[in-house]
This record gives C-alpha cells, sequence and structure tokens, in this order.
C-alpha cells in the first residue's frame, strides 16, 4: 500500500536518541538546550538563532528528487525547501539490503566532518508502514546534536555533504535500530528513511 507522509504527527520526539542503538530508552529531545546553545557559537554558517523547520508540506511538491526501488516496495522524496516540509512517500513495506545516501540538493558551505557538531531539520519514516516516527520538521526547530553520538546511518547521510545541503538517505536496520526502538514504533529489521537538511556545523 502507498502512504504518503508530510510533517505527520511525532509520535515520540525521541529525535537523535540515535545514539541508543538498539535501546528501547526514552531518549531526550533534540531540541535546543545548553549544550546545544554551547555549539551555536562556534558553528561555521550558522542557521541562526531565528532559525526554524517549516512545519507544512508543499501545496504541490512536484516531482521527487529522489525515487529508490528496494528489496521490496519503493520510496520517493522531496526535499524540504525554506518555506515547505519534506515529503516522503513509502509502498510498503518498502526495504533496502544496504544504506543508500542520496544528495537532494547541494549546498554552498563547507564539507561536514564525520565527527563535527551539526544543527539540522529531519524526518524519520519507518520503510515497513511509511509512518513517521520522529520530525523536528513537525515541531519547528532544528535539532542540534553531534555526528559521532548518533546511528551510523546518520552519521553516513550528512558526513561529507556540505552545509546547505538537503539529504536522504535509506538505512538498514544495522545502521539504525537492529534491536528496534519499541517507543518508536521500530520493530528489528526494520529499514528506516530519513530526509535532512543541514543547517550548520563545526
Amino acid at each position: 500500500m502507498s502512504s504518503a507522509v508530510a510533517a505527520g504527527a511525532c509520535a515520540t520526539a525521541f529525535a537523535m536518541t540515535l545514539a541508543a542503538c538498539g535501546s528501547d530508552t526514552a531518549a531526550p529531545t533534540a531540541g535546543k538546550n545548553s549544550s546545544a546553545s554551547a555549539v551555536a557559537s562556534s558553528v561555521t554558517q550558522a542557521a541562526g538563532p531565528d532559525a526554524t523547520c517549516p512545519t507544512a508540506p508543499p501545496a504541490n511538491p512536484g516531482t521527487p528528487q529522489w525515487t529508490l526501488p528496494g528489496a521490496t516496495g519503493s520510496v520517493a522524496v522531496t526535499g524540504s525547501t525554506d518555506t515547505a516540509a519534506p515529503v516522503v512517500t513509502v509502498t510498503a513495506p518498502f526495504s533496502v539490503t544496504a544504506t543508500q545516501v542520496h544528495t537532494l540538493q547541494a549546498g554552498t558551505g563547507p564539507v561536514v566532518a564525520p565527527t563535527a557538531s551539526v544543527s539540522v531539520c529531519y524526518m524519520g519514516v519507518n520503510g515497513r508502514d511509511g509512518t513517521v516516527f520522529d520530525s523536528s520538521y513537525q515541531r519547528g526547530e532544528p535539532a542540534d546534536f553531534s555526528l559521532d553520538g548518533v546511528v551510523p546511518g546518520f552519521q553516513k547521510a550528512i558526513a561529507g555533504q556540505t552545509v546547505g545541503s538537503t539529504v536522504a538517505v535509506a538505512m538498514v536496520s544495522a545502521d539504525g535500530y537492529p534491536q528496534g526502538q519499541p517507543r518508536a514504533g521500530i520493530l528489528p529489521g526494520d529499514t528506516l528513511v530519513f530526509a535532512i537538511k543541514i543547517l550548520s556545523a563545526n
């Protein structure tokens, strides 16, 4: 079945507990906090204090920027703009046998290092059923975190990209939550899809 998801309800806001790979414990939200503020003071091409993530999907998303047939199902992704959230359309169940990253639109900023601290807008979709399990777009504000503290698939998606880029990743369970993340509705073996906008990096 086909499920179009844009800025659907975020079930858990466990955002970048992506660090707790395989854990079913609740993760902290990835919104602005004191450590994030410290990072913000030294970022390169920072998003600025008023940076937000657009919450509404585009009125007419047009042709997807990335269409990926999977081992099962398929996914189509249109990245976010300054005024619209991304659109991820899943023909479920969608799965991949290897993690795949696609640059939807290249930015003009510096290259993001593998251990950089970044500020991003992102949407996470479960390939098994097409549901949005976490979205900073839904919350309307970026998430700040270090790439060496997230699941491997998220780091693979962002490291090596340029600041300002929009990217998408379809990650195998081993690069996400191999043991599942029950509080987010993620089961062992689930392929996860993320649409990401890189706002800044230090």
